[in-house]
């Protein structure tokens, strides 16, 4: 490439560094007689037509950056040189060093240099961020310290072209892994927090002499910064201030949220913290506002001044001649003399002014506007539109401008040309109708679509079956880009409440629905049992036992006392009855460590097995004894807390 020229008008002179992604070459602009840094694009990556497109879409967003503390982008250009084609950047040239080197040569920096180069950066940050233009890889390595000391970012726009398949090709952007923020490192959404993660970074190795993350490969250090907690400046050197090592970590928090909101926020601490007497406070620069000055041909100017003088001494000369010779030759000679240096004058006057009054016009904002109309606009202010490129865009319908190349409000000269991005517009796709389709048809549907699937929660539905879509966000038949995410609400079927299974037992039969009833259970099947203990048309069994968590809904069957058994009248033409009717004694005993027992008994007899007590007992209570009348033979099993006793019969 040395000795190349470049558009005609760019001259390599000689290389002057290299990076993973391009050779920077210093080359002279024949055209302006400057220097300029020309940044070659590496021959892997010409052939990505997507990332092509990405470098020159984001290289012309950044030349619209104006600030003294970004390194100024004068062109964007291709060139083919044997075959093969060469994407270069042309940009100012820094006779400096890189702030890499700076800490390398150092060691480490001092509180009052962090903090001065961190608002140096920050500021250079906020410029861009309000031109929504995010840098992504904020590193030392892309920091110029010019000879007064200044700070200039570089690289603003193309690393925001790079793609996770070209971030892996060489070990040199693979060094970029230590100023990663961990969203960078998960492949995640990356927003201006971002460029706040990696200068926090910046300003820790600044401060320290080292950076906060290193391993044996990037993928490790890319965990770390994920995983591993930092360990604070302040353990590697006690004398760092504490207030400037509080901003530090609060740049570098793992959750962007936990980060400052935005990087003015964190201007305003750094200056706080440079106004405690650290340094003396001199924003002035920094913080006036940006303006376009016409550029002026001093040199020509110069040579107007010269001829001027040398005409004014010739003149002085012959008047000192011709005041020997006298005579009317000499008034001649004068008269002659005066109209030469008044037409030089008049000449002299006409060409300043043609260079140093220029006509402004203010830029108005033209986004949004069909490409014809936003010509006519800037035609009307003696201004020239150049499409640049054509893209597209779902903001934006087709036809209309969707970036401009100069900001509004700005002033610029008549006749400058604006260079603009016209959209394409894109197809819209309508959202299919989801509801009711199980899940996975649903997700088939979105997909043949066009669209992504989105977040997908759960809801409950009476009438919705159980995995099937209940509501979805956009609604049907929405016009949307292809892409967007659909999000999803699947039914879990009706929702499920609980209740507590009352007690029961004892309470009259009207008592026991009324209580079923409040509890959202419903009375089921009620069967009479006679019952020696309990008063008729009371309960004297219920299907759950007490403290039973139950859905609403349930059904509960009872067993409702309909008294003591009646003996059978006795036969009149038998003397004595065939049976005697006999009595059991049961005694029983309450659990002592909780507060009631329930017991039930049930009497077999003749083949059937009825309830004849179901109580709880206090603990308090002690002991208790029950009496039961049965014919001989009948037993008696005996249950406490639902759990079998044993069974007893009748003495004989």
């Amino acid at each position: 490439m040395i000795g190349f020229m470049l558009g005609n008008r760019y001259e390599i002179i000689e290389k002057v560094g290299e990076g993973g992604m391009a050779i920077v070459y210093k080359a002279k602009c024949h055209l302006l007689n400057r220097f300029v840094a020309i940044k070659v694009l590496r021959d892997e990556f010409t052939e990505d037509e997507d990332f092509i497109r990405k470098f020159r879409r984001e290289s012309q967003a950044a030349a619209s950056l104006s600030h003294p503390n970004i390194l100024n982008i004068y062109d964007v250009g291709v060139e083919e040189l044997e075959g093969k084609k060469i994407y270069y950047i042309v940009m100012e040239f820094i006779n400096g060093k890189t702030l890499k080197e700076l800490i390398k040569v150092k060691g480490k920096l001092s509180p009052e240099e962090t903090i001065e180069y961190s608002i140096q950066i920050g500021e250079a940050l906020k410029h861009a961020h309000r031109n929504h233009i995010v840098h992504r890889d904020i590193k030392p390595h892309n920091m110029m310290i010019t000879e007064d000391n200044r700070i200039k970012v570089t690289d603003f726009g193309i690393a925001r072209a790079v793609t996770s398949s070209t971030v892996t090709t060489t070990s040199n952007v693979l060094g970029s892994v230590h100023y990663f923020s961990p969203e960078q490192a998960r492949g995640g959404y990356t927003d201006e927090k971002s460029d706040i993660y990696s200068l926090g970074i910046v300003m820790y190795e600044m401060i320290t002499g080292k950076v906060p993350y290193d391993g044996d490969s990037p993928i490790s250090v890319a965990l770390k910064h994920i995983q591993s907690e930092v360990v604070a400046p302040s353990d590697l050197d006690a004398t760092i201030p504490t207030n400037l090592e509080s901003i530090i970590l609060k740049c570098i928090q793992k959750r962007q949220s936990d980060r400052y909101a935005n990087v003015t926020d964190l201007l305003q601490d750094l200056r706080a913290l440079k106004g405690s007497g650290l340094i003396p406070i001199n924003d002035s620069e920094v913080d006036s506002a940006t303006r376009i000055i016409p550029v002026l041909d001093i040199k020509e100017d110069e040579e107007v001044k010269e001829a001027v003088k040398k005409k004014k001494n010739s003149i002085n000369k012959k008047k000192s001649k011709n005041k020997k010779e006298g005579g009317g030759f000499v008034v001649f000679l004068g008269i002659l003399l005066a109209f030469l240096l008044v037409t030089s004058i008049f000449y002299g006057y006409a060409k300043l002014k043609d260079i140093l009054i220029v006509d402004e016009v203010t830029m108005i904002d033209i986004l949004g506007m069909q490409e014809e109309v936003a010509d006519k606009e800037l035609k009307k202010l003696g201004l020239v539109l150049n499409v640049t490129d054509r893209v597209k865009s779902s903001e934006y319908d087709s036809g209309e401008v969707m970036y401009q190349s100069v900001d509004p409000d700005t002033k610029i000269k008549s006749g400058f040309t604006v260079d603009v991005t016209i959209s394409t517009g894109v197809e819209l796709t309508s959202v299919p109708l989801l509801i009711n389709k199980p899940l996975e048809e649903a997700e088939a549907m979105i997909e043949a679509a066009g669209l992504k699937i989105g977040q997908i929660d759960p809801g409950f539905s009476d009438v919705i079956p159980k995995g099937s879509v209940i509501e979805q966000d956009p609604e049907a038949l929405d016009k949307k880009a292809p892409g967007t995410r659909i999000n999803l609400i699947v039914s879990e079927g009706p929702e499920v409440k609980t209740v507590i299974m009352p007690n029961l037992v004892n309470s009259t039969i009207t008592e026991a629905r009324n209580t079923l009833k409040g509890s959202g259970l419903v009375v089921g099947e009620v069967t009479p049992q006679p019952s020696d203990s309990v008063d008729k048309d009371r309960v004297i069994w219920q299907s759950y036992e007490q403290r039973t968590e139950l859905e609403t809904g349930t059904s509960v069957d009872l067993y409702i006392s309909s008294g003591p058994e009646k003996e059978p009248d006795p036969d009149p033409d038998e003397e004595e009855p065939t049976e005697k009717m006999v009595t059991t004694t049961i005694t029983l005993s309450p659990l002592m460590e909780k507060e009631e027992t329930e017991f039930k008994i049930m009497r077999n007899q003749d083949g059937e097995t009825i309830v004849v007590y179901n109580k709880m007992h206090k603990a308090a209570d002690g002991d208790f004894v029950l009496t039961f009348k049965s014919k001989p033979g009948a037993t008696f099993d005996i249950l406490r807390d639902g759990v079998y006793q044993g069974t007893t019969s009748p003495a004989q």
